[in-house]
């Protein structure tokens, strides 16, 4: 299988080598990785060309985005650049992040998934988070899920998904379109990948209602949004996440903000998230 990677980078001089060292020590190498500095003002790219200059499947492109950090659209922005400057000869294509550590068979046992089962349209392994001398799974999600710095996705799937949506939750709806166009999401609970920053230590003020937002865009309702933001909420051990989430649902639903899936993808959504819900509680 072909496989090509792109990784989004803003101002990762502290982290962005130990990811690329654990690339280049893959037992199976990509065919092409594209670095995508993203405006960085550190000294980023020194380390994207000490790797480049080395590994010739490794290339950079600059990309100008806004300096804040806006979950979702800024990073998706930057993978956009970077599919740009890849051709079309893939089987596989992946958005990785550059603020993790990969375990050396990470590509491998990946692609063992994805050959086992021509169904399977997005696979990963877990994120962990270092907490003392440990590491833990990073609990904001279920272990089932294939997080945002380690996506990989089937050709197929991922045009059928419409490619990646520049939103906040373009990690959440893309397994749920990939389900709505039949595909399965796996993970390998075994490849445990380091996760060098924990999800939204970055974030602005400013993105603390987009978790609602991205609930409303996805159609979940105001129901489903009070669950999911519960759910959330309890995993990060803060009421006012809770608040911050209904918030930012209402905002958007006042804004008449766009939705990001269409009404039938989001009656789909709705009825897999309720089931899942019935199946937990012992409903069904």
């Amino acid at each position: 299988m072909n496989f090509y990677i792109v990784i989004p980078a803003h101002n990762e001089e502290a982290f962005i080598g130990k990811t690329l060292q654990s690339i280049v020590e893959q037992t199976i190498l990509p065919k092409k990785i594209i670095v995508v500095n993203d405006a960085s003002t550190d000294g980023t790219q020194k380390i994207i060309n000490q790797f480049s200059e080395k590994h010739t499947f490794i290339e950079s492109v600059f990309h100008n985005s806004k300096a804040i950090h806006k979950p979702g659209s800024k990073v998706v922005s930057a993978f956009y650049k970077g599919l740009e400057n890849l051709d079309n000869d893939f089987d596989l294509i992946g958005k990785f992040d550059a603020d993790i550590i990969l375990p050396r068979n990470y590509f491998e046992k990946v692609l063992k998934l994805f050959n086992s089962d021509e169904k399977i349209g997005i696979a990963g392994g877990n994120l962990y988070v270092e907490k003392g001398n440990n590491w833990e799974f990073e609990a904001i999600s279920e272990k089932t899920k294939v997080r945002g710095p380690i996506k990989l996705y089937r050709k197929k799937c991922f045009e059928e998904i419409g490619c990646l949506k520049k939103s906040i939750g373009w990690d959440t709806v893309d397994e749920l379109l990939a389900q709505y166009h039949g595909w399965k999401i796996k993970t390998d609970t075994s490849l445990q990948v380091k996760h060098l920053k924990p999800t939204g230590k970055v974030y602005s003020k400013s993105s603390k209602y987009k978790q609602g937002e991205a609930f409303y865009k996805m159609r979940y309702g105001f129901w489903l949004t009070v669950i999911a933001s519960a759910k959330l909420a309890s995993k990060k051990k803060s009421f006012q996440f809770f608040i911050d989430c209904l918030k930012g649902f209402q905002k958007a639903k006042k804004s008449d903000l766009a939705y990001i899936v269409s009404k039938e993808e989001g009656a789909f959504i709705r009825k897999l998230r309720w089931d899942n819900i019935k199946r937990k509680v012992g409903i069904r």
